[in-house]
C-alpha cells in the first residue's frame, strides 16, 4: 500500500449531517438539544475523504484535532527502531483517533486510511468550546475516551495470555461486537485489514493466523471468503478465550 498525504487535497468544510447521521447514537452529540448541534455544525468540520493510504496525521505532527469515524477503518501504528510497523488499533465508525495527542500535543503514532474513509473534525482549538456547550457531550466524549483505554486494557491482557486460537477468537468476537453496536450484522462483515496487520496486531506470525483461520472453517465456527468473514459458532469462539473448550 502506497501512503499519501491527506494534506495536499484536504478541504475541510463546516458539518451539516449531524441530525441525519446514522452514528448519532454513539457520537458526541447524542441526547444533545437541537440549539445545541445548531452551534456543533458551525464548529465541527468535514474533510474530504481519505482514500486507502492517506494519512490522518503522522508521528511527531502537533494536534490539529480529533477525529471522529463516520466510515470506513483507520490502523493506528508505530514504527519500531527496525522500521517495522506495530499495529495499536483499527478504529471503526464512531471511534475517536488522535487521542494519541492530548498529553504531549505531538501525535505519538501513524493514523491512515485503509479504505474510502469519511470523519468529522473536532478542531484542537475548539475542543474547550465543545465540552463547554452541553454536560452531555462531556460525558459522551469521556464516555468515547474511556471505551478505548479500555479496548487497549483488554489487548494487553490477550496478548500476555491467550493462545493463538484465543487472540484470534477474541478479535473476532470484538469486531462483531463493534459492528453490532453500530447498527451493522453482528456475525457477517468485512474485515478491511490483511491477515498481515490482523497478525502483527496479535503479536502472531502471518503463518499462524492464516492456520487458525482455516482451523476455524474446517471446525465449522467460521466461514471465510477473500475478507468477508461469517461467525457460524460464536459459542466454540468465546470457549477458546476463556479456555474452557474441551478441544484441542
Amino acid at each position: 500500500m502506497v501512503a499519501r498525504s491527506h494534506s495536499s487535497i484536504s478541504s475541510s468544510i463546516p458539518s451539516a449531517f449531524c441530525d441525519e447521521c446514522t452514528l448519532s447514537n454513539i457520537c458526541i452529540t447524542h441526547g444533545v438539544d437541537s440549539i445545541t448541534k445548531a452551534r456543533l455544525k458551525t464548529i465541527i468540520l468535514h474533510p474530504t475523504p481519505f482514500q486507502a493510504g492517506d494519512y490522518l496525521y503522522r508521528i511527531g505532527n502537533r494536534l490539529k484535532a480529533l477525529y471522529i469515524v463516520k466510515s470506513g477503518f483507520i490502523k493506528v501504528y508505530v514504527s519500531t527502531t527496525y522500521g517495522e510497523e506495530q499495529i495499536l488499533g483499527f478504529h471503526l465508525p464512531g471511534e475517536l483517533v488522535g487521542l494519541d495527542a492530548l498529553g504531549t500535543n505531538a501525535h505519538r503514532c501513524d493514523a491512515v486510511a485503509l479504505d474510502t474513509s469519511r470523519v468529522c473534525e473536532l478542531p484542537a482549538t475548539k475542543l474547550s468550546e465543545i465540552c463547554r456547550l452541553s454536560p452531555k457531550i462531556r460525558r459522551q466524549l469521556n464516555r468515547l475516551m474511556g471505551r478505548q483505554l479500555s479496548h487497549v486494557q483488554e489487548m494487553l491482557l490477550l496478548l500476555g495470555k491467550k493462545s493463538a486460537e484465543g487472540r484470534v477468537a477474541a478479535f473476532l468476537l470484538n469486531m462483531s461486537a463493534r459492528f453490532k453496536e453500530r447498527g451493522f450484522p453482528e456475525y457477517e462483515f468485512h474485515l478491511n485489514m490483511s491477515r498481515h496487520d490482523i497478525a502483527n496486531y496479535l503479536g502472531l506470525a502471518v503463518e499462524t493466523v492464516s492456520r487458525v483461520f482455516s482451523r476455524f472453517q474446517e471446525e465449522g465456527l467460521l466461514k471465510v471468503r477473500a475478507r468477508n468473514v461469517q461467525i457460524c459458532d460464536d459459542v466454540r469462539l468465546r470457549q477458546l478465550v476463556s479456555g474452557t473448550s474441551t478441544k484441542d
